[in-house]
């Protein structure tokens, strides 16, 4: 199936969307709630409707965290990789919601597992984009000790993707968290250097400094917003641009 033809009206013609797997969640404690999910892939095939080729990385909280179990009687290295399983999980469930949704899609992953998906390469990556597919990249890295924003900057800037859009619970970068501190304000704009010298949260430092190398901007947007990701594809909707 080819992509539909891009408008003049995007801001940013190739992403990543970056997911939490917590996003997956819900309402629930734990693992996947599939309405979420139905909403999540609903927003990735409005985007994609509007020309925008959209690759994917997700998250794996919502099953495991590597480095949060690492140290009880697992190693880091052992640990990570079993998150990065998770974000394989997390993957195909999303692939066949976007699926159900109406858009071909397609999970590669870092880790070779063949039976299951396509292992990820580039080239492979960047043709199923061209073919309007939505492309979920799962593993992270495929080396553990680094996280999923890392994974997803990396990717982002491999398929020179014109943006990493954030999809977070809230609407933007704060100068503290919105939820505890009423007075908290939302940054328009940040460079990296700023997001960096402030230690922001939203991602860690290694994924800013790549973004940094790459001048790759950094989209921050909530994902609870129905249409956000579309809205930030066109440069509208709340959220905070972290760029050069």
């Amino acid at each position: 199936m080819s992509a539909p033809a891009e408008t003049n009206e995007l801001a940013y013609t190739r992403v990543l969307v970056k997911v939490s797997g917590e996003a997956l969640m819900g309402s629930e404690a734990f693992g996947l709630h599939w309405p979420t999910i139905e909403s999540i892939a609903a927003d990735l095939v409005e985007a994609r409707s509007t020309g925008a080729q959209i690759a994917v990385v997700v998250g794996g909280g919502n099953i495991l965290r590597g480095a949060s179990v690492a140290g009880q009687g697992l190693d880091r290295a052992t640990a990570d990789h079993m998150g990065m399983l998770a974000t394989v999980m997390n993957a195909l469930a999303l692939e066949k919601a976007v699926e159900a949704a109406g858009c071909p899609a397609r999970t590669l992953s870092a880790i070779p597992m063949p039976t299951i998906c396509e292992p990820y390469a580039r080239q492979t990556a960047s043709r199923h984009l061209d073919r309007g597919r939505v492309v979920l990249l799962a593993g992270g890295t495929g080396n553990p000790y680094f996280t999923t924003d890392t994974g997803a900057v990396l990717r982002a800037a491999e398929l020179e993707c014109d943006a990493v859009m954030k999809a977070t619970n809230v609407d933007g970068v704060y100068t503290a968290d919105p939820k505890r501190d009423p007075s908290a304000t939302r940054y328009e704009r940040l460079t990296h250097d700023e997001a960096l010298a402030k230690d922001l949260k939203v991602m860690d430092a290694a994924a800013f400094a790549l973004a940094r190398e790459a001048k790759l901007p950094i989209i921050v947007f909530s994902i609870r917003e129905p249409g956000a990701i579309a809205a930030a594809l066109r440069g509208e909707g709340r959220s905070t641009t972290v760029a050069p």
